[in-house]
């Protein structure tokens, strides 16, 4: 719960440094990493089930 918390915090610096900046370009970038992360999360969970089907 403390991870996610301090994840939350880091996206809010995120948010305010590129407004405050007005570097808008970094967002998109953030996203796709967020993205990134999370389906390499998804899939290494995912592996030893698919597996197991074939």
């Amino acid at each position: 719960m403390l991870f996610l918390k301090h994840i939350g915090r880091l996206l809010k610096e995120f948010g305010e440094f590129a407004w405050h900046n007005k570097a808008w370009w970094i967002i998109p970038i953030v996203l796709v990493l967020l993205l990134l992360a999370a389906l390499l999360v998804v899939g290494q969970s995912a592996a030893p089930f698919i597996y197991t089907l074939f």
